[in-house]
């Protein structure tokens, strides 16, 4: 039986503290399940953002999407957390990836180091987070027991397999980083490549005594009546494809409410993705969407 769909809205803008409350509670009256952060310099900062997202709000859950796991000491991030679950009445979901932006870690002069080292720096990461935070000696205490649950992003294969180890939530991108760019500029997944990356994390989780949550990230809402037109939006950013391939991607909603919500039935049927992320652009736009998807 497919599971239930969740919303989440991955906030992106700064503001100021009156806008950011402001925000929220639009997300909450809309519906959404979970108010989130991104981690990228420029952007708000993670913790304080959902302390302040939890204060205004009384229903959604709050979460990181996701943490940079090279910007965070495990023993400091540990005491992060605790005290972000505590302060939000247990409302935290922490996510977390290996980052995928050099200069991010350039200008904070961060080490950058290989594929290997940071999917090993992020396993060590989640170890010592579950070593802190199930310890009845930890201070300060999480208010979720034995730990908030953790997301994990990511495609590569040794990041599928530690997710599947470790991840309460699986989350994919629907893209992928351009091969021998460390800009952050990603690529996206046809259907037929997103079904062999899903394909490759349920082989690693065949063995997990219960199904993880799967979390996809949309990048593009636009709700109309003429899909081609909104299309072309975004061609000039993936010349490789046609007009139908691009209608085709899962990270772009294009179409009417009712299309929308029907390609994203059809893509849990195919994915398993119940639990759905848009970006803080496009949260008022999928509201209506969700409201046809509600309790689906």
């Amino acid at each position: 039986m497919a599971r239930p769909f969740r919303f989440g809205v991955n906030m992106v803008i700064a503001s100021t503290g009156d806008e950011w409350r402001k925000k929220c509670r639009k997300a909450e009256a809309l519906g959404y399940d979970v108010i989130l952060v991104a981690d990228h310099l420029g952007m708000p900062a993670p913790f304080p953002s959902l302390v302040a997202a939890a204060e205004a709000t009384e229903r959604p859950r709050v979460g990181t999407f996701v943490l940079n796991a090279a910007f965070w000491n495990p023993t400091l991030l540990a005491r992060e957390v605790a005290t972000t679950d505590a302060l939000t009445g247990g409302r935290l979901e922490l996510g977390l990836g290996t980052g995928y932006v050099k200069p991010e870690h350039d200008v904070a002069g961060l080490p950058w180091g290989t594929p290997r080292e940071r999917v090993g720096h992020l396993r060590h990461t989640i170890e010592e987070l579950d070593r802190l935070l199930g310890s009845d000696e930890h201070q300060p205490q999480p208010r979720q027991k034995p730990r908030p649950p953790i997301l994990v992003g990511g495609n590569g294969d040794r990041m599928l397999e530690l997710t599947a180890e470790h991840a309460d939530i699986a989350a994919f991108t629907g893209a992928k980083a351009a091969r021998g760019d460390s800009s952050g500029k990603m690529t996206h997944l046809t259907p037929e490549e997103l079904d062999e990356r899903v394909a490759v994390y349920q082989r690693f989780a065949a063995r997990r005594p219960e199904p993880a949550e799967l979390n996809l990230l949309i990048q593009m809402v636009e709700v109309t009546g003429d899909r081609r037109k909104a299309v072309q939006q975004v061609i000039e950013y993936i010349p490789h494809l046609t007009e139908d391939a691009a209608l085709g991607l899962p990270l772009l909603l294009i179409g009417t409410v009712r299309q929308i919500a029907d390609q994203l039935r059809a893509q849990r049927e195919r994915y398993g993705f119940s639990y759905i992320t848009v970006l803080e652009p496009y949260f008022e736009a999928f509201g209506p969407v969700m409201e046809v998807l509600a309790g689906a």
